[in-house]
């Protein structure tokens, strides 16, 4: 007769165990979070008046910025649209002291993104994305990218590139 091996409860316990190993080595993906991603808006004080179409860039680079967040997998966009108009009358989200995130958390958010654009010339310039988690247990996250030329291509350019290689990257 053959000896049956193992027959310690130990063994019992090594299944969940391995499952469990299994599941953290995969990274176990985590819930998305729910974001308010605001409308770009200019850095104040650049030396360069952004022109009309400039101003219509930063719509579509907002729309961009949510739609490669939601597609991550990673965030559920909350629309901004009940605080749209009151955030507009107010001082720049960058300067207003912490107003971004009091209607990120009006809105039900877990985080609030604003980002800037920064028109150092009409050759130069620089998009940046702020990350602030509203859970209170961190710093803001900045993110940039300087971009060259003033045209679509260079903003569609850029926030998709600050998206893939900073700002996912950087919360893996």
């Amino acid at each position: 007769m053959i000896p049956c091996q193992n027959r310690s409860p130990a063994r019992f316990l090594r299944l969940p165990i391995l499952a469990l190993a299994l599941a953290v080595a995969q990274g176990a993906t985590a819930a998305p979070r729910k974001a308010a991603v605001f409308d770009f808006q200019y850095a104040k004080g650049s030396p360069t008046e952004p022109t009309q179409a400039d101003r219509e860039r930063l719509a579509r680079l907002g729309d961009t910025l949510r739609g490669l967040l939601e597609k991550s997998g990673r965030y559920t966009i909350v629309s901004t649209d009940p605080v749209k108009q009151e955030a507009e009358r107010g001082p720049d989200l960058r300067s207003c002291n912490g107003c971004a995130e009091d209607f990120a958390r009006k809105l039900g958010a877990d985080a609030a993104i604003t980002g800037e654009v920064q028109k150092v010339s009409n050759l130069i310039l620089n998009i940046n994305v702020y990350v602030k988690d509203l859970d209170g247990k961190g710093p803001e996250k900045a993110y940039s990218v300087d971009i060259r030329g003033d045209n679509d291509e260079s903003f569609e350019r850029g926030i998709r590139y600050l998206v893939k290689n900073r700002l996912l990257e950087a919360e893996q």
